[in-house]
């Protein structure tokens, strides 16, 4: 498996229960996602109806799609509410020197 890592940010630019989409080298395209201070990184995109979550709200670990109320977890990625039903892939994240990295 050939993994990559890029700079997503500050970890400024996102605030506690905030969101920033971000476009990976390899053209993928992800949320990074602040709960409670931690960051999470997922898909960008619904796994239902390949809608932004990006548009949707995060409360607490649960991202909503704005398309059809899907939920998911931003930490496991599961789906948690319907008519979601298959996980958004998670990305690995860590904090070095104030910055957000996400391997991909």
């Amino acid at each position: 498996m050939n993994n990559s890592q890029f700079d997503a940010g500050s970890i400024n630019e996102i605030k506690p229960g905030k969101t920033k989409r971000v476009d990976a080298a390899n053209g993928k395209r992800m949320l990074v996602c602040n709960v409670d201070g931690e960051f999470y990184a997922v898909d960008d995109r619904c796994t239902h109806e390949d809608s932004s979550l990006y548009l949707g709200c995060l409360k607490g670990e649960r991202i909503h799609c704005s398309l059809h109320g899907g939920e998911f977890s931003v930490k496991t990625g599961a789906a948690l509410a319907e008519p979601a039903e298959i996980a958004l892939q998670t990305y690995p994240v860590r904090i070095e020197d104030g910055r957000i990295l996400i391997s991909c």
